[in-house]
């Protein structure tokens, strides 16, 4: 309904009104009850007389009838009796104020809207006419004191919004009551000849007439209060607070002069302790209205003083948006009242600032940009008194303000403690303090200043200055990238236009800035590999697109020049160069302006390395010794500057791995050469590898060059085989091989010498080495039977890796469902290593495994394989060692069973079939005990019709059966048994999903009256071993069964 439309309504209505108010009140009474889901009768009061209305009233409340489930409320609406009634479960359904979705919100903006939009046509006759008023205050008033949480939540709702609603209304009161307070002053001040008295009286009586109209809102506004809030403000419903709270500080807002006191203060003090944040959140918000009003202040002093600890308190709420805002109230409390909060609740407040959630922080660099970066010089003057000063230089008083402001910051951030937090400080501070974080002219130029005479007091210490680069390099961050660091929550995942356009502006500006003031950087800087480490990776977030020019290509190469410098230094430091590589990759990409300048310093850099480390591995291999300790520092430095470059960057065209290959052969290594040495020559082979076949798709255009990518993977695999047996545990590390993971992963924690922190960290190790195993089994690199040493393990170290063994399991069986059924048999790791293969471990980890298909028919073909490889497995070896009496793996079948709840009926049948097959030539044995397993497991085949079913709830479920006690095998009643399951099951229709042979025979219809004599003799096994297991199970067989003679 639109604002329009209902204007219309209340129209029509009120002149209904004015003709017939009592049936005019019945439709507004019943316009509330409906709004609130349900239906009210009504009966006229046949009185008004006020002793037989206390009669009335005192019989009037809630009953209850059990007998028909139904609820009556009756109240008085004078002259209208009500009757409400309601199921007794009625909290159990929605009514339309609490419904989800768009409807529930529109429900509630237009339920409002009308409540307004009626009191505002009423304000000017009907409110004061004592019937309208009475009647809806009595009405609402009842219902929010109901029992039934949808009378309670709506009419609150509309109690609250009346008054709201009847405040404006006082307002207007006032206002017309000062004006005309104000002519009467101006008429009284007339001289006698010039003042008329009927106007004087005419003013004095509207005066008195609208103080009169003020008193009477102010009475109903009083008993809705009283009546609705007092009792509603701790409802149990936290839907029902909020309206209060949220009504309750608009009001004091509103109407200060009857609201804003202690008296109502005191209700939203008392629910900022609520245990619900909503309405926690409410209150807070409603605070910042009071704060945000000068004017308001002063009625607030009580109010502060005694909820200051609760308002700080606030800001560690658990709900974020709670301590967000208690926050952002401080920020205004702050600003207009200086000396609420003390020093020590700032230093507490600043801290904030490194919050994990981003609108918190955000506020809190608000408040440190507002406190602590908004400082002037101490000895800034006016421009007047500077230039009288001829004789001392001019300071730039940018320079000198942000000098300032840096200091403040660097103070703050170094007496916090959280030196490794520089990126959220600069993520916090980004909306307040961007002018300073963006200043990249002005922090270089800072970072750059040499101490001279006149610049006494602008330098930085050595530990300032690292700050500062952290602080620059992570603003280039946020102005490139844009959204938060890593860890924070609650950011704006989309940028707005203008949002956007800013971050490409200022994106451009880094870096034409900063190519060209970064080899300077870099030059001061040359001898702190900790800063120079920081400023490599500035170049990482230059903007790829832009039109070059010739003071940019000259830029770009000395760039590059210094960049190759540091990469290139004897020092070799190892964040140094993992540092330049990630730079030069971003620089050599395709898109940027200057690749050709990247790529070239890139290839220089390669080249020398390259030639010497073959003038080093030409001394070594020929001498067959290291000469002296600073050869071997020269040969692992230039070996660990190719492989951080080998990492990012395809060194394939330099041939480094038939040139360092020869440092793994058996000679070397037996020569003893040290450990970092291998390390970095397995990290490097290792790399290679990679990058062949990351590019196979284009370089193995020929039979030749597939077969030499195999020769070299081959290769690899011999030297990493070498160093397995290499005494240092970090080149075993090198290689994920299943010898190591079950050495090094699928063991338990030294707990006796390692504390919880070395602990956990071990524990990540493991998980991170596991992971890049499955990665291996996942994408192919290892054939699916390497799995079977990780699934094998799937129960014991559940809790440790499960997850990760769960995630391999699903990804390799959508990759190949036969393959990971073959790595699935529990039979595989009943193989396994000591400490697994025991019967009830492997007996829980087949049911896991079998909890893992959840849909049969899609797994139909992976089951039949793991039950037939299960059986193959129980009677290979007995069908060839003659002497046994029973299969030695034979309780297998037991754990076998545990996945035959998941197949589907045509393969139980094909199963029983392979399995009587295996069988045939022992029925005669299978009475011994030691047999009962492969009774449980064909029962496990045999229960068709038990779906779902516990196999040994099945076996032993109630069958009444013939007496089978001294019945020889072969009589007639035993071939009735077995012909009739052999009509039943053994149908020409019915297609084996697992061919076999002599199979065919079994599909043709001739067979179905003549049954060969094998298959007579494996129904005989059948009917053999039924009988045995109703002899084990104390049941007894059928005699249902329909003999049919052969």
């Amino acid at each position: 309904m639109g604002h329009s439309a209902m204007q219309t309504v209340i129209g029509d209505w009120m002149e209904a009104y004015e003709m017939d108010r009592d049936s005019a009140l019945l439709d507004l009474i019943s316009f509330f009850i409906q709004c609130s889901g349900w239906v009210v009768t009504a009966e006229m009061c046949q009185s008004n007389r006020g002793q037989e209305c206390s009669d009335i009233l005192s019989k009037m409340g809630e009953v209850q009838d059990e007998g028909s489930g139904l609820q009556y409320k009756k109240f008085l609406a004078f002259p209208w009796i009500l009757t409400v009634t309601w199921p007794m479960d009625l909290d159990c359904t929605e009514y339309p104020l609490i419904q989800s979705g768009p409807y529930g919100r529109w429900f509630h903006s237009e339920f409002t809207e009308f409540v307004s939009v009626l009191v505002s046509h009423c304000q000017h006759s009907v409110v004061f006419d004592g019937y309208l008023m009475s009647g809806l205050v009595s009405l609402l008033t009842e219902l929010s004191d109901s029992c039934v949480r949808a009378f309670r939540h709506t009419c609150t709702l509309a109690a609250v919004k009346v008054l709201s609603c009847l405040i404006d209304v006082a307002l207007s009161l006032s206002a017309a009551m000062e004006n005309a307070q104000k002519l009467h002053g101006v008429e009284s001040r007339k001289s006698s000849e010039m003042q008329s008295s009927p106007r004087l009286d005419k003013l004095t009586k509207k005066i008195a007439e609208l103080q009169e109209k003020r008193s009477d809102i102010e009475s109903i506004m009083d008993t809705i209060f009283k009546g609705v809030f007092l009792k509603r403000y701790r409802d149990v419903l936290p839907e029902i607070r909020s309206i209060c709270m949220e009504e309750l500080c608009s009001w004091m807002k509103m109407y200060s002069a009857a609201f804003l006191n202690d008296s109502y203060l005191k209700y939203v003090g008392w629910m900022m302790y609520d245990k619900i944040p909503e309405v926690r959140l409410k209150c807070v918000l409603g605070l910042q209205l009071l704060y945000g009003d000068p004017l308001l202040l002063a009625d607030l002093d009580l109010f502060t003083s005694r909820f200051k600890s609760r308002l700080l308190s606030l800001t560690l709420d658990r709900d974020n948006e709670v301590a967000s805002q208690a926050m952002k109230l401080l920020l205004v409390i702050s600003k207009i009242c200086e000396d609420v909060l003390r020093e020590q609740d700032f230093e507490q407040l600043y801290r904030f600032v490194y919050s994990s959630h981003r609108p918190l922080a955000t506020f809190a660099g608000e408040l440190l940009c507002s406190r602590l970066l908004n400082i002037s010089p101490p000895d800034y003057k006016e421009e007047e008194e500077k230039e009288e000063k001829e004789a001392v230089p001019e300071v730039d008083v940018h320079l000198e303000r942000t000098m300032v402001r840096l200091r403040a910051l660097l103070s703050f951030h170094m007496k916090s403690g959280f030196h490794k937090h520089v990126v959220y400080l600069v993520d916090g501070l980004w909306d307040s303090a961007g002018d300073l974080l963006k200043d990249w002219p002005t922090l270089t130029h800072i970072l750059l200043l040499e101490p001279t005479p006149q610049s006494v007091g602008l330098g930085l210490t050595e530990a300032e200055q690292a700050v500062v680069i952290d602080i620059l390099v992570e603003s280039v961050r946020q102005a490139a990238e844009g959204p938060s660091p890593v860890g924070r929550t609650g950011a704006k995942k989309i940028l707005s236009a203008k949002e956007r356009k800013t971050q490409l502006d200022d994106w451009a500006k880094l870096t034409e800035h900063f190519l060209t003031i970064l080899p300077l950087l870099l030059s001061k800087f040359s001898g702190r590999w900790d800063e120079v480490t920081s400023l490599m990776k500035i170049p990482q977030y230059f903007q790829a697109e832009g039109h070059p020019s010739e003071n940019t290509q000259v830029s770009a190469v000395e760039l590059m020049t210094w960049m190759g410098w540091a990469a290139d230094h004897p020092s070799g430091h190892p964040s140094v160069l993992e540092e330049a590589s990630r730079a030069f990759l971003c620089l050599c990409d395709e898109d940027t302006a200057w690749q050709g300048a990247a790529r070239s310093a890139r290839d220089l850099l390669v080249y020398r390395w390259k030639d010497r480390l073959t003038s080093q591995l030409e001394d070594v291999l020929k001498d067959e010794i290291f000469r002296t300790d600073s050869d071997k520092r020269e040969l692992f430095s230039t070996l660990r500057k190719l492989r951080a470059f080998y990492n990012a960057h395809d060194l394939s065209q330099w041939d480094l791995f038939d040139q360092l290959s020869p440092l793994l052969s058996m000679k070397c290594l037996q020569r003893g050469v040290p450990t970092e040495m291998v390390l970095e020559v397995l990290r490097c082979l290792y790399h290679a590898v990679l990058w062949n076949l990351h590019t196979s798709a284009k370089t193995l255009n020929s039979r030749e060059s597939a077969l030499a990518q195999r020769q070299q993977l081959s290769s690899f695999c011999e030297m990493s085989n070498r160093c397995l047996s290499h005494p240092n545990v970090k080149v075993k590390e090198q290689r994920a091989l299943l010898t190591f993971l079950l050495e090094q992963v699928f063991v338990g924690p030294d707990v006796g010498s390692a504390s919880e922190v070395e602990r956990l960290e071990d524990h990540h190790q493991r998980r991170t080495q596991l992971a890049a195993y499955c990665k291996l089994l996942v994408h192919g690199v290892l054939e699916m039977g390497m799995a079977t040493g990780v699934l094998a393990h799937y129960t014991k170290y559940y809790n440790d890796f499960g997850d990760i063994i769960k995630e391999t399991l699903y990804r390799t069986r959508e990759m190949d469902k036969i393959a990971s059924a073959h790595a699935d048999q529990p039979h595989s790791g009943a193989m396994g290593p000591p400490g697994v293969q025991t019967f009830t471990s492997i007996k829980e980890l087949a049911r896991r495994f079998a909890l893992t298909f959840s849909n049969p028919m899609k797994c139909s073909e992976s089951l039949t394989m793991i039950h037939r490889s299960g059986i193959e497995f129980v009677f290979h070896l007995f069908a060839q060692t003659p002497g046994l009496t029973s299969p030695p793996f034979l309780t297998f079948l037991t754990i076998l069973s545990e996945f035959s709840i998941k197949l589907i009926k045509p393969d139980k049948r094909t199963l029983l079939c392979f399995l009587q097959r295996q069988t045939v030539d022992h029925v005669v044995h299978l009475r011994d005990d030691c047999w009962q397993p492969l009774i449980y497991y064909r029962a496990s085949l045999l229960a068709v019709s038990a779906d779902g079913e516990d196999v040994v709830s099945y076996i032993s479920s109630d069958r009444k059966a013939l007496p089978t006690k001294g019945r020889p095998l072969g009589s007639k009643s035993q071939f009735s048994s077995i012909d009739s399951r052999y009509s039943l099951s053994h149908k020409p229709s019915v297609a084996s999903s697992i061919p076999e042979e002599g199979h065919e025979a079994e599909s043709s219809p001739m067979y179905t009256e003549a049954p060969p004599l094998e298959e007579v003799a494996e129904e005989m096994e059948e009917a053999e071993v039924t009988e045995e297991l109703c002899h084990i199970t104390g049941e007894e067989m059928d005699d249902e069964m329909v003999d049919v003679d052969l």
